[in-house]
C-alpha cells in the first residue's frame, strides 16, 4: 500500500540537500551560470560527490548509495525547488542507467564507479532535428565497418556535452523501428563538433555533428539491437525525476508568488485579497498537489518493481503541465517586474 508519510531518514536527506543547495546554488550562483559552456558548479558536484548524492541511485559495488527512486524523488525536487544545473540526471541516471542495465562488464568498472565520485561525465545523444521521439526518430547511423562502427549525423539538445568524457550516441543500425544501439562516443574524437546553442532557458546545451566518427564493437552498450529497449527503460526512471525536479520548482514558484500576493496592495488592499487571483493560486495548488502524488506513486511502484509504462508518462505530463501553468500565471500575478531579473519568478518561468 503506497505510504506518503517520509520516514525521518527520507526528510533528513530532504533538510540536508536544501541545506546544501542553499550554500551552493544561490539566485547569484544560478544567474552565473546562464549561457556557461560548462553549465554547471565544479564546487556544487563536488560537494554532491562528497555526500555520496551523485551516486544516490547507483548499485554499491560501484560506489553508489542504492536507494530507490523514492530518496531519487526526495532529491530531485529539492535540485528543481533551487534551479541548480548540473549534470546529475544526464549522466548518474541516464547514461549511468544504460551502462547498469545493458553495460559489459569492462563498461560498468570503467564508468559507473567514476560517475559515482564525479570524477566522470557522461551524456546522451538522442533527439535530432525534425524528427520524433520514438524510435523512428533515431535516424543518425551507425555503419559497419572492418574495425566496429562509423557513426554520421546530428544530434542536438545535447546537456553538458561540452564537459562530457563520453557521449551516449543513440544510433540506427539497421532498418526495423527499433533497430537502435547505443555508443559510447569521446566528443573529442575525429568528426565530432561540437555547437552550443542558446535557449529561453539559458541552460547548457550543445548541437553534436558526427562525421564518420569511429567507434569500436566495446563501445557499443548492450547487445546488437537492443538499445531502444534499454533506453526505454532507463526513460521511466527518467521521467519520474525530471516530474520531482518540475514539481520542486513549481512548488517554490507558488510559494514566493503567494507571498508576493500577500505584500503587495492593490486599491488598498493585498492582492492575493482579490478573489479571481485566490482563485488562480488555488487551481495552481490542486494541480500541484496532483502533480506530486501521482509522482510519489510511481515512484513507489518503482521501487516495489511494478510497471511504470503508464505511470511515468503521467507524472511527467502533469507535473510539467503544473509547472508551465504555475509560473506563467505567477508572472501575471507578479505584473510586469516580474519579466525583470530582480525578481527570481523569471528564473522558474
Amino acid at each position: 500500500m503506497l505510504n506518503l508519510d517520509f520516514t525521518e531518514e527520507q526528510d533528513m536527506l530532504r533538510d540536508m540537500v536544501r541545506g546544501l543547495l542553499g550554500q551552493y546554488a544561490s539566485n547569484e550562483q544560478i544567474r552565473a551560470l546562464e549561457d556557461d559552456p560548462v553549465g554547471y558548479s565544479a564546487d556544487l558536484w563536488a560537494q554532491l560527490a562528497e555526500l555520496d548524492l551523485i551516486g544516490l541511485l547507483l548499485p554499491a559495488q560501484y560506489g553508489g548509495s542504492e536507494m530507490s527512486l523514492l530518496e531519487g524523488v526526495i532529491f530531485y525536487e529539492e535540485l528543481g525547488r533551487a534551479l541548480a544545473p548540473t549534470p546529475h540526471l544526464v549522466s548518474a541516471v541516464v547514461s549511468a542507467g544504460a551502462i547498469v542495465r545493458a553495460g559489459s562488464d569492462t563498461q560498468r568498472e570503467e564508468w559507473l564507479a567514476k560517475i559515482a565520485k564525479g570524477e566522470a561525465i557522461l551524456t546522451p545523444a538522442w533527439l535530432e532535428p525534425g524528427n520524433s521521439f520514438g524510435p523512428r526518430g533515431v535516424q543518425v547511423r551507425a555503419q559497419a565497418d572492418s574495425d566496429g562502427w562509423s557513426i554520421s549525423g546530428t544530434k542536438q539538445h545535447v546537456y553538458f556535452a561540452s564537459a562530457a568524457d563520453r557521449l551516449v550516441v543513440l544510433a540506427r543500425t539497421g532498418d526495423a523501428d527499433d533497430a537502435v544501439d547505443l555508443f559510447l562516443v569521446d566528443p573529442e574524437a575525429d568528426g565530432v563538433t561540437l555547437t552550443q546553442k542558446m535557449s529561453i532557458s539559458s541552460d547548457t546545451q550543445y548541437r553534436v555533428d558526427l562525421d564518420a566518427v569511429k567507434v569500436t564493437e566495446a563501445d557499443r552498450i548492450g547487445a546488437p539491437g537492443t538499445g531502444w529497449a534499454t533506453w526505454s527503460a532507463v526513460m521511466d526512471e527518467a521521467m519520474i525525476l525530471a516530474a520531482a525536479l518540475a514539481n520542486g520548482g513549481a512548488e517554490y514558484a507558488l510559494d514566493i508568488t503567494v507571498q508576493y500576493s500577500k505584500d503587495r496592495e492593490q486599491f488598498d488592499k493585498p492582492l492575493g485579497a482579490f478573489q479571481a487571483l485566490s482563485h488562480y493560486m488555488a487551481d495552481a495548488k490542486t494541480a500541484l498537489d496532483g502533480a506530486k502524488l501521482i509522482t510519489y506513486e510511481a515512484a513507489w511502484a518503482h521501487s516495489k518493481g511494478q510497471s511504470l509504462a503508464s505511470l511515468a508518462p503521467m507524472a511527467k505530463s502533469c507535473s510539467c503541465a503544473s509547472y508551465r501553468d504555475t509560473t506563467a500565471m505567477a508572472q501575471q500575478i507578479f505584473g510586469g517586474v516580474g519579466f525583470t531579473l530582480e525578481y527570481e519568478i523569471q528564473l522558474y518561468f
